[in-house]
């Protein structure tokens, strides 16, 4: 049986996440207050962010970069794209 959560993102009660998807604190925020639509929403931004700026995820600096994105995209006013991005034309 899912589990429902009253999502921070989009402000709905949703089904929430299987597991805490991220280590420590920000993980188990996420986990309590974010639904599955606006955590695959997260990952598609993410994944983004990753090829655009080149990150790494093993690297601390990228991982940090990439927490405080989260934090702005899941419970702030969001993320923005990288300078110079252009979204692909449909």
């Amino acid at each position: 049986m899912s589990r429902t959560v009253f999502c921070q993102k989009h402000q709905i009660d949703t089904e929430g996440l299987a597991f805490i998807p991220w280590p420590g604190a920000m993980g188990k925020r996420v986990f309590e207050n974010i639904g599955k639509a606006a955590w695959a929403e997260w990952l598609a931004h993410q994944t983004m962010l990753i090829n655009e700026n080149r990150l790494s995820p093993l690297d601390p600096k990228h991982r940090a970069y990439l927490e405080t994105e989260m934090e702005k995209f899941l419970f702030g006013d969001g993320a923005e794209a990288p300078a110079g991005y252009v979204p692909p034309s449909p």
